[in-house]
């Protein structure tokens, strides 16, 4: 392998994306309203590059015509000095307070004239009784006027800053409610009865009384519900239970505080930040609109999903995210295929915690700069779970042992997968699998899509154009690939009688989504020839159904795994035939901010019957029980651990399955957008994720698909797919420069295998991230909280992708933000000192490399020091963690000594593995003898270069505990060579390292 293409730099987390310089007396004014842009780019394909080249702005917007990329305003002219007022005149205005209360800024001026100051003088006077940053949206719906707002009892003030009410709720009002008695303490913490404060009802129905419980579950965990005491209303059946013991010393406090109204706080024990304040004046629970308002400790948020985000740290400008399941290319802000109502929250000590809105009604969060969040949703029950962490991985971790650790991926899913919505037949299938192998790229799985599927159908192979892919699915398997089926929900309902067994056995067996009269099938129309029914997959009898369904057609295809595709659930038309019917639950008073405004849009009707309830309520729950229900038909059907990868997810989804992030673009911002959406859904507990490589859709690029690949091959799901009626973008397609670089690139993936499969052990076990931000590794410094355009594999391995078209490299590098050198065949990676990570000979596919040697990688720290690990087994076999049939070994290096320490030895199949090179990094001086279990080592084993590196050869088995000593000419001690200590300050640095294989 080429070790050119894996140099690894010296590192810490100060070094990243250069900063462009720009005038500064021009700004992207944080606050200007959509209607004042001034395009920028009005030429066709505007991106967030080339507007930047423009150094003009860029910020995506919902409405129709407002453009993204627009120009740079002077905010010293938009006020005149002498008619400026003071919009921060307590101590400590900088330019982002000031921006975050919606004003302007500008040093420009000399004089007595204000810094930060208001628009005008009527926004002024009405900011001073109302601030910005503390109004609650009275009037949601569109149209809001002054004289409707008043008409609601709440105050109207209007506003030139973007997204910011103009009709809100007065503090002391006639919403929300008021307590009937003291809160009571209960078996597992408290119990408060609310009652509705006046009779005014801003969407009507409201709920009077109310239960509030507040929940003790575990020493980090805390349950805040309300829900109305004498009806049932739908709630989510995953089961979060507290903990049986009781006896925890807790690390949160809970206060009720009755001032003008009634208070509920939830407080970090230790630091007595406040990490949540609810006033119960402010709850609104009507029976189709739940509203509820919480302050936060700071405005670092993250996470809420599933939407393109474009940055990971959340804007907090009055942002409104909607959350409601779509078939939806993504688009920014607006709600995609999942949803996961779960955040976390920085503190401004650096301490971390999380929350999970555990609901699935459609709905929507506003990120307000107080900082505070509201949550707005139309039914349900508000069910709120908060994680104390304090440390982002801890936070994650809380969160997964209540909604379910991450399943454990077979070995062979962690290879680079192919996938083409186009192959149309299977002469070209095969030529793409064959080009790819002509050039020795690797690849572990090949996919068929619908067109390989007789008519788009499930459960059937097109005997025509694929004539022989059961016998070509068992060549595949000959050379160690694996094969992967598309399945969508739907069914075709035409075709003619005993012709379509999948469709006539559900039928008889009743498992469709029905019609509002809970007996007719709900029909509509997707890829499938005539019209389709779909399965209800919440219904017990379903989930046999497809379970056999799945296990009959492996008989017909040998297949591996399973892709769910579109089970939003996706329609082609807006509701089912023939149209919904006008109802509250088709019709509501009120719908979030969702793309389109209606619920139906794209699915069927809401008021489409279910097992479990109206689709109303379990819409964006769809895909999670397709999920579940695949998970055991993969397993019953393959007999081995299951592979299956969906489109749709919930919270909790990651127990069964993976996800894409979607129908993306052949575009360099999808690339940028990728990286946070890994990085979101580790946080939502599903590690295993990725984008499609080089995008679906549109065309891409030689650059664009390279570099994209390079990205690609350290995504935790590495698959190029793209879309029908596009140009070929496998790697094979592009000639010998392009596959050699991609060679090199995958190779590097297979070569660090064993460290990314030990990661999903530890997500598996422990709910540990595989893919995190810096920020989850160096929280304590505030640079690293914005930073998303490169990834770390866990705590060790740092990926700093080339996102931008032409990659500019600048010469600057210490203690700031450079640009890494990048030539076109590297992806530079950085390995962290203080840890140990394991590796194996790549080859050309994962059957093949698990046969080769391993090796380690040792990057000592300052103080030289290092710690890792190996989780092994047969990769995928169903039960081997909790049968213990795996091996297990922690790697150790302290006082000039390797130990490697075997914890668990059950795996059988260990017998013929070896380690082969232990690569060590960081010693200042030459070992004169290195000995291995007290055995002296020949000197041609052993590798010393001035860099401080040591190369030694071994072998011995893996399952063998080793004490590697070196003993050194002179005592050891820190070298500024080697860590560049003096310059990096923070958290330790990444070692050079070149890996030769």
């Amino acid at each position: 392998m080429d070790a050119k293409a894996l140099t690894l730099l010296c590192f810490c987390p100060l070094l990243l994306a250069g900063l462009a310089s720009s005038d500064p007396t021009f700004t992207c004014a944080a606050g200007m309203e959509v209607y004042l842009r001034q395009d920028c780019h009005p030429e066709p394909g505007a991106s967030e590059s080339s507007c930047k080249a423009k150094d003009c702005c860029w910020a995506a917007s919902k409405i129709p015509g407002v453009p993204w990329c627009f120009q740079k305003v002077d905010p010293c002219s938009v006020v005149s000095a002498t008619q400026r007022i003071d919009c921060h005149p307590e101590q400590g205005a900088n330019q982002m307070a000031c921006e975050g209360r919606g004003c302007h800024w500008c040093e420009a001026h000399e004089g007595i004239a204000p810094l930060c100051f208001y628009s005008s003088q009527e926004e002024a006077a009405c900011s001073a009784r109302f601030p910005l940053h503390s109004r609650v949206d009275c009037h949601p719906q569109p149209g809001a006027t002054q004289d409707s707002c008043e008409a609601k009892g709440c105050f109207w003030c209007p506003s030139t800053v973007a997204n910011v009410p103009w009709c809100f709720y007065p503090s002391d009002g006639p919403y929300g409610y008021m307590p009937m008695e003291s809160p009571q303490r209960s078996a597992r913490g408290w119990r408060l009865m609310l009652q509705k404060r006046d009779t005014i009802s801003l969407f009507g129905n409201d709920i009077s009384p109310l239960v509030v419980d507040v929940i003790l579950h575990t020493k980090e965990r805390l349950q805040f519900k309300i829900y109305d005491p004498h009806n049932m209303r739908f709630e989510v059946p995953l089961d979060i239970d507290p903990s049986l013991n009781s006896t925890f010393d807790y690390d949160y406090d809970v206060e009720f505080v009755n001032d003008t109204s009634l208070k509920f706080r939830v407080l970090r024990r230790r630091t007595r930040t406040v990490l949540w304040e609810v006033n119960f004046g402010s709850l609104i629970f009507s029976n189709q609109f739940l509203q509820l308002t919480t302050s936060l400790p700071s405005s670092s948020i993250y996470g809420f999903g599933e939407q393109e985000h474009s940055s990971f740290k959340h804007d907090m400008k009055f942002v409104k995210l909607g959350m409601f399941s779509r078939d939806q290319s993504p688009v920014p802000l607006s709600n995609l295929y999942g949803v996961h109502p779960f955040y976390m929250c920085v503190e401004n000590d650096f301490n971390t915690h999380g929350v999970l809105f555990l609901n699935s009604d459609a709905q929507d969060v506003i990120l307000s700069p107080h900082p505070s969040l509201t949550f707005r949703t139309i039914g349900g029950v508000l069910d709120f779970y908060i994680f104390l962490g304090p440390t982002p991985e801890e936070v994650v971790q809380q969160y997964t042992e209540a909604i379910g650790r991450p399943h454990l991926p077979p070995y062979w899913s962690l290879g680079f997968q192919l996938c083409r919505w186009g192959y149309n037949n299977l002469e070209e299938l095969r030529k793409t699998v064959d080009r790819v192998r002509q050039f020795d790229i690797p690849q572990d799985v090949q996919y068929g899509d619908i067109d390989s599927m007789e008519r788009q159908m499930d459960f059937t192979y097109d005997k025509a154009n694929f004539l022989g892919l059961p016998e070509y699915i068992k060549e595949l398997k000959s050379l160690g690939l694996h094969y992967v089926i598309t399945l969508n929900p739907f069914l075709s309902k035409d075709e003619p009688p005993d012709t379509y067994k999948p469709y006539e056995i559900g039928q008889d067996l009743g498992i469709w989504v029905n019609d509002s009269d809970g007996i007719t099938p709900a029909v509509g129309k997707t890829w499938a020839p005539g019209d389709c029914v779909y399965a209800d997959y919440t219904n017990p009898r379903a989930t046999e159904w497809w379970v056999q369904m799945c296990m009959d057609f492996r008989d017909v295809l040998n297949y591996d795994g399973i892709c769910l595709n579109m089970n939003e659930p996706s329609n082609f038309h807006t509701g089912q035939q023939p149209g919904c019917e006008e109802n509250n639950l088709n019709y509501p008073p009120f719908v979030p901010d969702i793309l389109g405004g209606f619920l139906a849009e794209k699915t069927l009707c809401p008021d489409s019957k279910m097992y479990l309830g109206n689709h109303y309520d379990v819409h964006s729950l769809y895909g999670w029980f397709q999920e579940k229900a695949t998970f055991y038909a993969c397993q019953n059907a393959t007999r081995r651990r299951a592979f299956v990868l969906s489109r749709s997810t919930f919270v909790g989804s990651g127990k069964y399955a993976g996800h894409w992030l979607g129908d993306n673009f052949s575009r360099w911002r999808d690339m940028h957008m990728s990286v946070i959406g890994m990085l979101e859904f580790n946080l939502f507990g599903i590690p295993y994720v990725g984008a499609d490589i080089c995008g679906f859709k549109e065309e891409t690029s030689y650059e664009l698909c390279l570099r994209w690949m390079q990205l690609g091959a350290f995504y935790p799901l590495s698959r190029n797919q793209n879309a029908i009626g596009n140009k070929e973008q496998d790697p094979g397609v592009f000639g010998e420069e392009f596959a050699s670089i991609v060679r090199s690139a995958l190779r590097n993936r297979y070569f660090l295998l064993p460290y990314l499969y030990t990661l999903f052990y530890h997500a598996h076990t422990s709910g540990s991230t595989v893919v995190r931000s810096l920020m989850h590794e160096f929280t304590s410094d505030p640079v690293t909280h914005d930073i998303d355009r490169i990834f770390l594999w866990g705590p060790a391995l740092m990926i700093t992708p080339v996102l931008d078209e032409g990659n500019p490299v600048p010469l600057s590098w210490k203690r700031k933000f450079v640009d890494v050198p990048a030539p076109l065949d590297i992806i530079p990676l950085f390995v962290r000192g203080g840890h140990i990570l394991p590796t194996q000979s790549p080859d050309r596919t994962t059957a093949l490399s698990r046969l080769n040697p391993f090796g380690l990688i040792v990057a000592l720290n300052e103080v030289g020091e290092a710690f890792g690990s190996l989780f092994w087994d047969d990769g995928d076999s169903m039960e081997s963690v909790t049968r213990e049939e795996y091996l297990l070994v922690e790697y150790r290096f302290s006082n000039k000594i390797l130990k490697m320490t075997v914890i668990n030895t059950g795996y059988h199949g260990i017998s013929t593995l070896t380690y082969g090179t232990v690569q060590i990094v960081g010693f200042p001086t030459r070992p004169s003898v290195i000995s291995i279990n007290g055995n002296i080592l020949p000197e041609n084993r052993v590798q010393y270069d001035s860099n401080g590196k040591i190369t030694v050869w071994i072998s011995a088995p893996l399952s063998q505990e080793l004490t590697i000593a070196f003993d050194l000419e002179e005592n050891y001690k820190s070298s500024k060579q080697s860590y560049l200590q003096s310059l990096f300050t923070t958290a330790r640095n990444y070692s050079n390292l070149e890996i030769q294989v």
